[in-house]
């Protein structure tokens, strides 16, 4: 794909620390920050069989310093505050955060160890096992990392031609004209709503539409020079072009599927099977993390903190709005979501239900990502470390769902639950 500058970045010295003041107050931000999470987490209860319990402390992490990759998303957050909190000292590890380019790069380095673990997106972890779009290398999920928080975006100049809702996507499209759509990553969470959602509305995203793959921080660029005329991405770069006058939201993802599943904490077979106590660890570092950032009280700092160009590169107003809740869609549309991004929701966000990998799968075959059928569930169990996911659960007193699969409806009315993956792929109209 033909790469364009980048014109959204702001100067380094907007999110910069630049006097000894700036530096204080961040060290009182994150010691204050450090004491609130863990009285967070002293507060919660649980309840676990007897055989799920991990005697605490008996195993100590067998890798000391953990390289975790992350995109410059919101979502990053987790990983992000689990370093910058000190939650990863506290359970015998040092997180050292690398900053990626694309999810390319992303699933390239968890394949080959240069990274131990990510912020990734959870259908590529499944492709990858799966041999779809790379060497088939097993892989694990060691928990998710946030719900909802992503937008598919359009250019303002569709809103002159009446196209600001699917409903005028589709007549604009059956009246010749030929658009482009960009997704993160083919087999990955914003092809699948991005694709979910046109052919909702009786659009073909493998025929009616140019279907584009564009790292997440190149979106907002490539809207304005015309590449795209719409996208599916992670914040902040859905409100970006809202400020920036490039485009505008024509539908949030929590309103494709209410607290779908998103990123998860990735990373290979290999790596867990080599490192379980420290994978263990891991997990409790960044529950802890998870928690902390689900008191709001806490997200306008953060929003602060990931603004800086080390991580997201973006103006922190930009991204404490729909942090917190605040949306605007650019084209007349002012309200407050109460299923905006969340990182941990009781757990419920992090548990790896197994029903949501397989949900993933269930996309690629509907797209002819996957050309057979596959052993939905016997992957997932596989793929999801819900024995290890407990076991740090019950750690650092996180409620653990009584079953690993949940019910969900989409935008379309189809309710998925995991009791029939092969079919619920067959059943849709639109499809490969």
């Amino acid at each position: 794909m033909h790469k364009t500058p980048n014109h959204d970045t702001h100067n380094e010295s907007d999110a910069a620390e630049p006097s000894n003041m700036a530096h204080s107050s961040r060290r009182d931000f994150l010691k204050k920050s450090l004491f609130a999470a863990s009285a967070a987490g002293a507060a919660s209860s649980l309840i676990l069989p007897s055989s799920a319990v991990y005697a605490a402390g008996s195993d100590a992490p067998e890798k000391p310093v953990v390289k975790i990759g992350f995109i410059p998303l919101t979502d990053c957050a987790s990983v992000v505050m689990a370093s910058k909190l000190g939650l990863d000292k506290k359970y015998g590890i040092t997180i050292e955060l690398s900053k990626e380019a694309s999810w390319a790069g992303v699933r390239d380095k968890l394949i080959s160890g240069e990274l131990d673990a990510a912020h990734v997106l959870y259908g590529l972890i499944y492709a990858v096992n799966n041999g779809v779009g790379a060497t088939a290398t097993p892989m694990s999920i060691l928990m998710g990392l946030n719900n909802n928080g992503q937008a598919i975006t359009m250019a303002n100049k569709l809103i002159s031609a009446g196209v600001v809702n699917g409903a005028g996507l589709k007549k604009y499209i059956a009246s010749g004209k030929s658009l482009t759509f960009a997704q993160t990553y083919p087999t990955g969470t914003h092809a699948m709503w991005l694709n979910y959602w046109l052919a909702a509305n009786g659009v073909n995203p493998m025929k009616d539409v140019k279907n584009i793959t564009v790292p997440p921080p190149q979106m907002v660029s490539n809207m304005q020079v015309g590449t795209t005329d719409g996208y599916c991405v992670g914040e902040p770069w859905g409100a970006r072009a809202i400020e920036l006058g490039v485009g505008f939201t024509t539908i949030t993802t929590q309103e494709i599927w209410t607290n779908h599943p998103e990123k998860v904490l990735g990373c290979s077979r290999a790596f867990v099977e080599k490192n379980p106590n420290t994978a263990r660890a891991l997990i409790m570092a960044v529950l802890e993390a998870s928690k902390y950032l689900d008191d709001y009280k806490n997200r306008a700092g953060v929003a602060t903190l990931i603004a800086q160009k080390s991580y997201v590169n973006c103006p922190a107003d930009t991204i404490s709005g729909r942090f917190l809740g605040n949306y605007d869609n650019g084209a007349g549309r002012q309200w407050k979501d109460a299923n905006n991004m969340k990182f941990y929701n009781d757990g419920k966000v992090n548990f790896p239900y197994l029903s949501d990998g397989m949900w993933f799968m269930t996309q690629h075959k509907r797209w002819g990502l996957m050309k057979t059928d596959v052993d939905y569930l016997g992957i997932a169990k596989q793929i999801n470390q819900i024995d290890l996911y407990k076991q740090a659960a019950s750690q650092v007193k996180v409620p653990v769902p009584s079953s690993p699969m949940r019910s969900s409806k989409l935008l379309d009315g189809k309710v998925w639950d995991g009791s029939n993956p092969a079919a619920y792929a067959a059943s849709f109209a639109i499809k490969a």
